[in-house]
């Protein structure tokens, strides 16, 4: 039961979060955030929350550091939209899958280039 409380609570924060970073904070530093994934804890006392950022390692540490100091707002709006009697610790962390998967991505798309060059190369 617990732990489908917390992934119901997850999505549910998944949600909100996402409405809160892209709508109510004005952080100059916070750059395109998505929020891919919230897992809570089976007793709700923490949210880890995975999010992507567009941008280079620079503009992913500033928008790290810009939620870390907007943490306490964004809790109390979660513990506004969501009835809990504990709102969750948040603690933000990059999601590398994503990562992963875009630099794989263009791994292939560099083999598929220099496979044509060479293909190229060698009909001259």
């Amino acid at each position: 039961m617990t732990h489908h409380r917390a992934n119901r609570v997850g999505e549910q924060m998944k949600k909100e979060l996402s409405d809160i970073i892209g709508r109510k904070i004005k952080d100059p530093r916070i750059g395109f955030v998505t929020v891919t994934d919230v897992q809570v804890t089976g007793d709700l006392q923490q949210a880890k929350v995975y999010i992507s950022v567009l941008g280079d390692d620079e503009q992913k540490e500033n928008t790290l550091k810009g939620l870390a100091k907007a943490k306490g707002f964004i809790r109390s709006e979660i513990g506004q939209r969501i009835r809990l009697r504990k709102t969750p610790e948040i603690i933000f962390e990059f999601d590398e899958s994503i990562d992963y998967g875009n630099r794989i991505e263009t791994l292939i798309n560099k083999l598929h280039t220099e496979e044509n060059e060479h293909q190229h190369e060698s009909e001259e």
